[in-house]
């Protein structure tokens, strides 16, 4: 299994950030990273919630929920099981504000040699993901 993950910490509140990281749909105004995303169901991010997720230089991905701690945190994959990507995101408190983490695991037979091949790509995408987020809840973007 290979693991990328991004920590920021924000001058804001752990529901302020969660309100911004679980709206998926708005992601694309906040990050560079996101062409778009199209919910595939609606409400609220719940377990099995499911989007098509579109980035540059990646292909289309369909990815589905699969563990949600309301204001905490959610998971979610999308693959197959030779190659399959997670992501997840956490927000915790701090004394003055938040604590943000995104993190990405590819796991399966494959999943390593797309990590490595995704590798610069990762990082900055997560990288992007965890300023724009801050910015955004911020109120500086």
């Amino acid at each position: 299994m290979t693991e990328y993950a991004v920590s920021v910490d924000i001058q804001a509140p752990p529901d302020r950030v969660w309100a911004i990281m679980s709206d998926v749909r708005r992601w694309h105004e906040w990050t560079a990273s996101i062409t778009s995303i199209r919910r595939l169901d609606e409400g609220p991010l719940r377990v099995g919630s499911r989007a098509m997720v579109r980035q540059p230089k990646i292909p289309p991905a369909l990815w589905r929920v699969t563990d949600l701690d309301e204001g905490r945190r959610f998971s979610w994959v999308t693959g197959s099981p030779i190659a399959r990507a997670t992501g997840h995101h956490s927000v915790e408190p701090l004394a003055d504000g938040s604590r943000a983490t995104l993190a990405l695991e590819f796991s399966g037979i494959l999943g390593a040699l797309f990590a490595r091949l995704l590798d610069d790509i990762n990082r900055r995408y997560l990288t992007m993901e965890a300023n724009g987020l801050k910015a955004r809840s911020e109120g500086t973007a």
